[in-house]
């Protein structure tokens, strides 16, 4: 097999109790940085919206508050520590675009200190507790191609056609961020996408036709004090069953991170894993502790897994109009 090289991932992984300040969660999430990187992570990730607790619990004028442009204090504290450890980061954070125009937003830090690529989350749900569409705009979707419906390379992160992916950042510019776009990284070419974009396998497979070798999913999901234990636990399967999916349907390494602890009527359920191409969870941190996730994920594997099942190879790209309509209705 050809070779290729191998990374070390790191996953933060903490509780954000009701209460504790921006600065207290920030504080946490760097000592445990410091920590990932202390054993050889070479790209840390956080879960969803760390430095706060998730508060779309509710629908309250005043959380928007929260919010904060970018650069802003927790991005330049991130950009400084990346430089000082010499690691790359991936963060999720609550971005005030605009008076009035909010995003839950990812970025992408290279060692250098230099934000190499944000992603605004795409998907917003709306449900009991998960009340995200009062909070944030969706992300902008790329312009389409002249007849096409998928995004231009023009969209993409740090591209360079027709040649391999340049493992670092000489031309770090932040990138707009529109719809699904890669990050041409020192180790390893990056996808991020956000939490409830992880039920949906056409942002999966748009960004890992980009060149995406892992995806990213920063994560805030847990159960109602209400639901049922039986109810829960098939909840838990379903999230991971589905991302492990994409795994395999896209022959890719896929990173979720996931928060830990009660908040208010929520509990979330932790169990942050990495995924092979092949679907095998090689790493998962536990369901209610804080704690730091190692996983070595070697980037071989994406060849090796794609020669033996070819889904890119065999798509039917010329049968699949039908996927622009919201629905198909009976003839």
């Amino acid at each position: 097999m050809p070779n290729k090289p191998s990374i070390k991932l790191g996953l933060i992984q903490h509780a954000a109790p009701v209460g504790a300040t921006r600065e207290q969660n920030l504080a946490k999430a760097v000592a445990m940085i410091r920590d990932a990187a202390s054993q050889g992570a070479q790209l840390i990730a956080t879960q969803e919206l760390f430095t706060a607790s998730y508060f779309p619990q509710v629908q309250d004028e005043s959380r928007f508050d929260l919010a904060e442009e970018i650069p802003g204090p927790t991005s330049t504290t991130l950009c400084a520590l990346a430089k000082e450890l010499g690691v790359e980061i991936t963060a999720s954070l609550f971005e005030k675009r605009a008076p009035g125009v909010y995003h839950n937003t990812s970025l992408m830090i290279g060692h250098t200190g230099q934000i190499v690529g944000q992603y605004r989350k795409m998907h917003i749900p709306d449900d009991p507790r998960f009340y995200e569409k009062y909070y944030f705009t969706p992300g902008d979707a790329p312009a389409p191609a002249p007849g096409l419906a998928p995004a231009t390379a023009s969209h993409q992160v740090n591209t360079r056609p027709n040649a391999e992916p340049k493992r670092s950042e000489d031309s770090a510019t932040r990138a707009q961020p529109h719809g699904f776009a890669v990050q041409h990284m020192r180790h390893a070419t990056t996808g991020m996408l956000v939490c409830w974009d992880q039920w949906f396998p056409e942002a999966a497979r748009l960004t890992a036709m980009r060149g995406a070798e892992i995806l990213f999913y920063p994560t805030a999901i847990g159960w109602h004090k209400e639901e049922a234990d039986d109810e829960n636990q098939r909840q838990r399967e379903s999230w991971q069953i589905i991302q492990r999916s994409h795994a395999i349907a896209n022959g890719v390494f896929v990173a979720a991170i996931n928060r830990v602890g009660t908040e208010d009527d929520l509990t979330f359920w932790g169990s942050s894993f990495v995924v092979d191409p092949g679907g095998q969870v090689i790493a998962q941190a536990s369901a209610d502790k804080e704690e730091v996730l190692i996983a070595e994920c070697d980037l071989s594997l994406i060849e090796q897994t794609r020669r033996g099942w070819p889904f890119l190879r065999d798509r039917r790209v010329d049968a699949y109009t039908g996927l622009l309509q919201r629905m198909i209705d009976r003839d």
